[in-house]
């Protein structure tokens, strides 16, 4: 059946969901299976809007339950489609069982998350517990800053996990209601040069090539588990990075917007500096740049991607700054916050002196504010004059009652 192109013009004004739909549209999924859930829903809706409005070929599939979700997606991509879904929060809660069945079968599936907090209490607001949640299911995650980078990441995710040397899952993160419900201008790509990019989908060891006969997600035990699992995490660490550079590299010749693993703000010279996800990196860059104009070097480092974590990049980066913040948007349960540690581990076995503390922040969609930043980086000013700490290595920002410092 023949569908039909949608005219674009050069920029939309689209929110964070509907710039996520779009690419779906354009990269041209054969099978979506989705159950909705605030604040992802709009995604899932809006391909199957583009689906009854005959713009897309592929196969919109409603589902009972976000487990079932990624389940349909599964048997859609080991039958040989490219396939696609979207959730958030409970809804990635009860999908992380077959998280680890899609990526151990090394189905290439995006998922888009578009981050809400966990229950309980509950909460439909965003920060980053979910993307916290399944960090290590073996899954490449990307993170959005804004709407346009939800509609570029989806592109390259898609070019990246069905890569024949990768064939990994992935997902592409954004904030929720920060990102998804907020509408900026996002320049856009003609639907054949956004589907070029992507790529006629190529399947690999797929269950209805009859003439190749496969088996996904056997039973292995000890005799070849550890093989399996070796293999797997060997290929994220080894592998994904060189192919997510080069699609960067590919996607900047294609429409002029540069992606790196790990995006710098003003690091050049940089004696302080905030390490944070989503779209806290564009408040951080604000507040840098009026710090800076007080006469305090002050910089911020974006992660973009999340996993394969880019330890040698983070290490790189940083190996001079005097001291730094981790903002981690998820309650570490018990523990420093996931971003502090995998700071520190990036740097543990190096020669650097910086000074690191963790602050958690914005949970449940608490706003951080300009004022917050200005605060923390002259706390970490007072660090590096002093050479050491001088407060908690954990707090919290903006929690209200008594202070509360942990560690």
């Amino acid at each position: 059946m023949a569908f039909d192109k949608m005219e674009l013009r050069d920029i939309e004004v689209w929110d964070g969901n509907h710039a996520a739909a779009q690419a779906l549209r354009q990269a041209q999924v054969d099978v979506l299976a989705a159950y909705p859930i605030t604040p992802s829903t709009p995604i899932v809706e809006g391909y199957a809007k583009f689906k009854s409005d005959n713009y897309v070929e592929g196969e919109f599939v409603m589902v009972e339950s976000e487990h079932a979700a990624m389940s349909g997606c599964i048997g859609a991509a080991a039958a040989g489609g490219r396939v696609a879904t979207a959730t958030s929060s409970q809804g990635l809660a009860l999908m992380v069982e077959t998280l680890y069945q899609a990526s151990g079968m090394r189905l290439p599936i995006v998922l888009n998350i578009v981050n809400r907090a966990l229950a309980a209490p509950l909460n439909v607001n965003g920060d980053h517990s979910d993307m916290y949640l399944c960090r290590d299911s073996g899954w490449i995650q990307f993170d959005a800053f804004s709407p346009q980078e939800a509609y570029d990441l989806n592109f390259i995710a898609f070019k990246v996990s069905e890569d024949h040397d990768v064939r990994l899952p992935a997902i592409v993160n954004q904030d929720g209601f920060i990102t998804s419900h907020t509408a900026q201008g996002v320049h856009t790509m003609a639907d054949d040069d956004a589907y070029n990019f992507v790529g006629e989908y190529k399947p690999m060891n797929d269950m209805l090539d009859f003439e190749n006969p496969v088996t996904h997600g056997v039973q292995t035990e000890e005799d070849w588990h550890f093989e399996h699992k070796a293999r797997q995490h060997n290929d994220m660490m080894t592998k994904v990075s060189p192919k997510i550079e080069e699609a960067f590299s590919d996607f900047e010749k294609l429409t002029g917007r540069k992606y790196n693993q790990v995006e710098c703000y003003d690091m050049d010279d940089a004696d302080v500096a905030v390490v944070c996800m989503g779209t806290s990196v564009e408040t951080a860059r604000e507040v840098a740049g009026e710090m800076r104009a007080k006469g305090l070097k002050a910089g911020v480092v974006g992660l973009r991607v999340v996993r394969p974590f880019p330890f040698a990049e983070i290490g790189n980066v940083l190996k001079d700054i005097k001291a730094v913040a981790a903002l981690d948007r998820s309650a570490p349960g018990g523990a420093a916050g996931v971003l502090f540690n995998e700071i520190a581990g990036s740097l543990f076995n190096t020669d650097s002196k910086m000074l690191l503390s963790g602050y958690i922040y914005g949970l449940g969609g608490r706003d951080l504010l300009k004022s917050h930043l200005v605060d923390l980086f002259n706390e970490l000013q007072a660090n590096a004059d002093a050479g050491k700490v001088l407060t908690q290595q954990q707090q919290f920002i903006g929690v209200r009652g008594p202070k509360l410092a942990y560690l």
